[in-house]
């Protein structure tokens, strides 16, 4: 009855709050303070471009927390993650293993950072693409433009499917799971993954759902509608100004082990 009743009421919770967050939320005093930082005063000017403050308010994060960011890159938004969760947090910068071969110097960096005094908080894990796992439960899975890859032949054998399910298991009861990617024409699935790095927006729900997640609400700040999604993403006409989605998702307080 009690693991029925919390169920209920985060149904409830969540209908209540509306399923699209159309306006991104303020900043937290430990978001505005990380976006402050001194050592990262030349990224700035990209928090205009990729709303990295916007999203991790829409994400939820805070001090303390557990991060894990897949595919960080040149470490964007892991400086920021890291700011935020503070010295009592910890952030886990996770590659598959099949994408550190082709994405060595970024993983060398991540790894540098993390040696340093003001990201101390920050590991570098290297893992089959089919494989996720992390040293301790997370209150935080965030991917921005990579989830499109697990269906595509370097990362094989992993899939979609499955990295949901590993997600799921990793998150503490109650953790989110926010999808950032670039979308794909309505209806064309993973058609375009392969080709155009394009993914369709209602495929990914679907998929994250049927893993065990609940859907807790979009938000709209990175979509374009000047993307006719016909275009890969890598072409100079689009490249950095692609049309995105932003999905959350909770994996709710008491689920059932997938």
């Amino acid at each position: 009855m009690r693991r029925r009743s919390a169920l209920v009421g985060f149904a409830l919770a969540l209908a209540a709050g509306g399923f699209v967050a159309a306006e991104p939320a303020p900043l937290s005093p430990a978001i505005q303070a990380a976006v402050d930082f001194p050592g990262r005063a030349d990224e700035r000017s990209e928090d205009l471009r990729r709303h990295g403050p916007e999203l991790l308010a829409f994400a939820g994060v805070k001090p303390g927390d557990t991060v894990l960011e897949l595919i960080p890159g040149a470490g964007y938004f892991t400086r920021l993650f890291s700011r935020v969760v503070g010295p009592k947090g910890h952030v886990y910068a996770l590659w598959p293993r099949q994408y550190a071969k082709v994405a060595r110097p970024d993983v060398e960096s991540i790894r540098k950072l993390g040696r340093t005094r003001a990201y101390a908080n920050v590991a570098t894990l290297v893992q089959p693409a089919n494989a996720l796992s992390a040293p301790r439960r997370l209150d935080l899975v965030f991917t921005s433009q990579n989830y499109h890859d697990y269906p595509d032949r370097f990362m094989q054998p992993a899939s979609l499917e499955q990295f949901d399910r590993q997600v799921f298991k990793a998150l503490k009861p109650g953790g989110v799971f926010l999808v950032i990617d670039h979308a794909t024409a309505p209806g064309h699935g993973l058609q375009d993954t392969e080709t155009l790095h394009r993914i369709d927006e209602a495929t990914v729900r679907s998929q994250v759902e049927a893993a065990g997640f609940v859907f807790d609400g979009g938000l709209t700040i990175l979509r374009n509608a000047a993307d006719d999604h016909t275009l890969t993403v890598f072409n100079p006409k689009i490249r950095g100004h692609t049309d995105q989605f932003v999905l959350r998702f909770r994996k709710p307080p008491i689920a059932a082990a997938r």
